[in-house]
């Protein structure tokens, strides 16, 4: 069985500095498989803001 996390990152954008390249690779280093990015945060253009990354490990 595997138990799952969900961390939000942010994308670059005018004022902010996308950050998954490091939240992967910190959870990576603790044990967990990276999965997947789900986009969960949008502007009015439909330009995703925020996303889920999804991790797993196997309990």
């Amino acid at each position: 069985m595997y138990k799952y996390i969900y961390v939000s990152a942010d994308t670059q954008g005018l004022f902010t500095v996308s950050n998954h390249r490091e939240l992967i690779d910190k959870y990576s280093s603790e044990g967990w498989r990276f999965i997947a990015a789900i986009p969960t945060v949008f502007t009015g253009h439909g330009v995703i803001k925020q996303f889920d990354l999804v991790f797993e490990k196997e309990e």
